[in-house]
């Protein structure tokens, strides 16, 4: 059965592009969930026009991370944290601590958008990766100090 794609569907294709699946894959899951439409000449005319509101949806998505993307890196962060001897910390500053400050300062994005590699044990300023959309990564500025 040849389906044109609505969506992109990972291992499969991207949006517009016809493909051969089976038949039931087809009928019972791509189009049944509004993912394709089955590649008759009328929907075969109609994929410029699917492709062209993808790309439109695409590009508006993407203004709309560059521009949380500034806001973020604008943003500096700082989290008190308790010492002990040679300014080591008690625990750590984990990617769930940093998706919490954000939230505070009104971006809700979730924890696994953080990249941190690691979890910070020291005091300092760190630069952090933080994924806004797939292909738009911002960094935020933290500062890490003793809580007094």
């Amino acid at each position: 059965m040849k389906v044109i794609l609505r969506q992109d569907i990972d291992n499969l294709g991207k949006v517009g592009q016809m493909v051969e699946v089976k038949a039931g894959y087809g009928r019972n899951y791509l189009i049944a969930r509004n993912m394709a439409v089955s590649a008759t000449k009328g929907n075969l005319q109609a994929i410029d026009e699917i492709k062209k509101q993808h790309e439109f949806r695409e590009r508006k998505r993407k203004v709309e991370a560059e521009r949380i993307k500034d806001k973020l890196e604008k943003l500096s962060l700082t989290i008190e944290v308790l010492v002990g001897e040679e300014d080591k910390i008690f625990g750590s500053v984990t990617s769930q601590n940093l998706s919490e400050l954000l939230e505070k300062e009104g971006f809700n994005l979730p924890k696994k958008n953080v990249v941190l590699e690691e979890p910070i044990k020291s005091l300092g300023v760190y630069t952090i990766p933080v994924k806004v959309e797939s292909t738009v990564t911002a960094n935020v500025k933290l500062w890490v100090i003793r809580k007094a």
